[in-house]
């Protein structure tokens, strides 16, 4: 798994095994038997430990007894696209009924001729920047950019973008690399600029530069590679990266020392991966089949036990159906209420702002 975001379109009304019955309904019994009959799906690049897709994949199979062969877990969004494509007239094993990928993939996914739209049953709660109009791809989880404290260093965590400019917070921020070379980062910086008020796209991004230069002049950005041991140890105790690595580290830190993890109130920023079925899918009904189980509330919620935020976490939250002791381990839901998902084109923007004038405005080769 390496990058982020997908979208998807409606089904003919009469391919009726597809259809829905309400807005949280579960899939119609058709559509269940279709796929019992197909049997097994296929899946590629769903390592268990990323976002909680064991225990997803397991969940899936124990609903309803479908067998799931796994390809390649450890596959990139690249490498997906490609095995869709050397597979298009391939009905074995090796061909994959569903994609994972990030952002810029479904785009070309769908271009390319690779996927088949479909339109799941809870379709609208799906916020509609973080899906394709059509229904080719759609947004399945995200990730927004925060900053975990060091308590032990830190006692009183700061709240936003605004917060870190105070000189409490000397020689104390980080982030994790090279934002002309890493998303994070960079979308850390854009972040920085949205919190400015810029408008999106190369606009935020260089007033996300603008942030970074003054916080490194007052003494408190510290430019050198941010991690999580850095955190730990004091040397950088406040350090920027998605929320669900940052509350991972967390848990594996175990309070020693503690870490609150941040969501800044003047600007969230979000980084989305989106689901698609294949155009050449051997198992479609299956396919269908688990696009509606992971956009259940029980998928969107095993998704979130792993940190990484479902997509139609705002409905559920409104709903008050996500278990108290998960939201208990989470940041504030009324942040990810705000959350932004930056489209491909401001992405771009953001992307050639950064090769621009990173290095001369930060003094840096």
């Amino acid at each position: 798994m390496t990058s982020l975001t997908r979208f998807a379109l409606p089904l003919l009304a009469s391919v009726s095994v597809l259809s829905m019955t309400a807005a949280h309904a579960e899939p119609t019994q058709e559509l269940i038997d279709a796929a019992k009959a197909e049997g097994t799906l296929t899946t590629i690049a769903l390592p268990h430990n990323w976002c909680g897709y064991g225990d997803v994949i397991a969940g899936f199979k124990a609903k309803y007894g479908l067998d799931v062969n796994e390809l390649n877990p450890n596959a990139g969004s690249a490498d997906e696209l490609e095995a869709i494509k050397a597979n298009m007239g391939n009905t074995g094993p090796q061909a994959p009924d569903v994609i994972d990928v990030g952002l810029s993939f479904g785009p070309a996914a769908k271009d390319q001729g690779l996927i088949q739209p479909y339109k799941v049953s809870v379709w609208d709660s799906i916020p509609d920047d973080a899906k394709d109009a059509e229904g080719y791809w759609y947004g399945d989880y995200y990730g927004v950019l925060a900053f975990g404290v060091n308590k032990d260093i830190i006692p009183d965590a700061p709240t936003s973008f605004a917060d870190l400019m105070d000189s409490a917070y000397a020689n104390s921020i980080a982030i994790p690399g090279d934002p002309r070379t890493g998303n994070s980062t960079m979308m850390t910086v854009y972040a920085a600029g949205v919190a400015q008020g810029a408008a999106a796209g190369g606009d935020a991004l260089n007033a996300g530069i603008t942030y970074f230069k003054d916080l490194k002049e007052n003494g408190n950005y510290v430019p050198v590679n941010g991690n999580s041991q850095n955190l730990a140890q004091g040397t950088t105790p406040i350090y920027f990266d998605w929320d669900y690595n940052l509350l991972a580290m967390r848990d594996t830190l175990a309070g020693n020392p503690p870490v609150e993890v941040v969501v800044p109130s003047d600007a969230v920023v979000a980084g989305v991966y989106v689901q698609a079925i294949s155009a050449y899918a051997p198992h479609p009904n299956a396919a269908k089949l688990w696009m509606e189980y992971i956009y259940s509330d029980e998928g969107q919620t095993l998704w979130l036990k792993g940190y990484c935020h479902p997509i139609r976490f705002n409905d559920m939250a409104a709903r008050g159906v996500i278990p108290q002791d998960l939201m208990d381990k989470l940041p504030p839901a009324e942040n990810y209420a705000k959350a932004v998902f930056p489209t491909l084109d401001e992405q771009a923007a953001a992307k050639s702002a950064i090769a621009d004038n990173w290095g001369k405005e930060m003094g840096v080769n």
